[in-house]
């Protein structure tokens, strides 16, 4: 990869992770996505499925449907999408079904990766090839998540032992 697209998947990336810090901000799971086309950011989002109560609000979900309004159309082609966190099946189906032509993501996800960790929807011929990048601010994206999830359990530690002391 050429050192101009390692930069700007790093200047992209960053994009991703403040909308991530945003969902962490809101108690979401702290996962952001922008898309950019022809080095512009056309749209983002973050994690919503608390907030909303709506289990299909994923940050890349939220990205790709504010970039399709944007655009006035369900063709996301010439458009990547950078999402802090590897895809989940559902979010690599969204991704297939809009033709975005790549995908740069942080962390992997050993749970529900779709592009290596659990699955790679990648490997599968589709209706068209894209492009996926992993690991882009690996160590960043991961920490941001660890950190969240490390905050949660602190929280249920000391509601647990102020019940035990009551």
């Amino acid at each position: 990869m050429p050192d101009n697209q390692k930069d700007t998947d790093v200047r992209f990336m960053k994009a991703a992770l403040r909308k991530a810090r945003e969902a962490g901000r809101k108690n979401e799971v702290p996962i952001g996505a922008v898309v950019v086309k022809e080095g512009a950011v056309i749209a983002s989002g973050r994690n919503q499925k608390e907030e909303k109560r709506d289990a299909l609000l994923h940050a890349e979900i939220s990205a790709i449907r504010k970039a399709c309004k944007k655009l006035g159309a369900w063709r996301l082609e010439g458009c990547t999408l950078y999402v802090t966190m590897e895809p989940c099946p559902m979010c690599a189906g969204a991704i297939i079904n809009a033709r975005i032509s790549r995908v740069v993501f942080g962390c992997y996800d050993p749970k529900a990766g779709a592009y290596g960790s659990k699955i790679d929807l990648h490997d599968y011929t589709f209706n068209h090839y894209y492009e996926v990048e992993g690991g882009v601010m690996e160590k960043e994206c991961a920490s941001l998540l660890s950190d969240f999830f490390s905050g949660l359990r602190e929280e249920k530690k000391k509601l647990k032992n102020k019940t035990d002391d009551q």
